[in-house]
């Protein structure tokens, strides 16, 4: 019996579409019960709930405003100087998150050349902001280690160091985004991290390493393998699909069938 459940990201997938808002039906009609996304830039509020709506579709991961991706900003968290922001981004995703009954939101911390202890002062202090607005709300604040190699000087890029913050605020509303993909990346021992990270893991998504496509490519790790170890010990969550589709998102979803996996 397998309790594994698949998420479309749609800032990975179904990009055959232009617009997001078209991509909610896509995953639908593929057999999709839930979708995960970036934050919807450019967007209204009533438009992404609205194709939600229609898709009748689950949203189950929506990321935080992140800033001016054009300038390369990744979200505020570990930036001091910019709480404003970071409390507006917080402010503004919870809303998106409300009309889209969604109930996680990664907080993204944001690029640092040289880590500093105010660095770590600084996005302690705005998430424990995050996790009192959350709380009030319902809803659960991730937080994902990404690796240095796709994204260069991303402030949270451990593991160990996403799970020490997460013990010292100690709160419900407060997990780790366990993405295999920079899992693989950052440290590797995918088993062994599994067992130990997964009291604390409040989602998981997957890629192929290192070109971050389907599964089932050619790459380093065994996912037929890796799911099998998050079922047996007992995560019962969705595992967002965050990859690049290899030829079309459709053809490229033959692998959940031949895992032995529905949509």
């Amino acid at each position: 019996m397998t309790n594994i459940k698949f998420a479309s990201n749609l800032s990975f997938m179904f990009m055959e579409a232009p617009s997001m808002i078209q991509r909610y039906k896509l995953a639908k009609e593929a057999g999709f019960k839930a979708v995960e996304s970036g934050f919807p830039f450019g967007l209204s509020i009533e438009d992404v709930s609205e194709a939600k709506k229609n898709a009748d579709i689950e949203q189950i991961l929506i990321n935080v405003f992140t800033g001016d991706v054009s300038k390369g900003e990744l979200g505020f968290a570990a930036i001091p100087g910019e709480e404003d922001n970071f409390k507006k981004s917080i402010d503004l995703t919870i809303k998106y998150a409300n009309a889209l009954n969604c109930k996680r939101i990664h907080v993204m911390s944001g690029k640092v050349s040289q880590v500093l202890p105010i660095n770590d002062d600084v996005y302690e202090k705005n998430l424990l902001y995050a996790v009192k607005n959350f709380q009030r709300e319902g809803i659960v604040g991730l937080i994902e280690p990404i690796n240095n190699i796709t994204v260069p000087n991303y402030y949270m890029n451990s593991f160990q160091k996403g799970l020490d913050v997460i013990k010292r605020i100690n709160s419900p509303n407060l997990k780790l985004l366990l993405d295999v993909f920079h899992l693989q990346h950052i440290s590797g021992n995918i088993t062994k991290n599994i067992k130990t990270l997964l009291p604390y893991i409040g989602h998981v998504q997957i890629a192929q390493v290192p070109d971050r496509n389907e599964p089932d490519t050619p790459g380093e790790i065994d996912y037929k393998y890796v799911l099998s170890i998050l079922n047996r010990e007992g995560y019962n969550g969705y595992v967002g699909l965050e990859y690049h589709p290899k030829l079309s998102s459709i053809e490229g979803l033959n692998w959940v069938q031949t895992y032995g996996y529905t949509l």
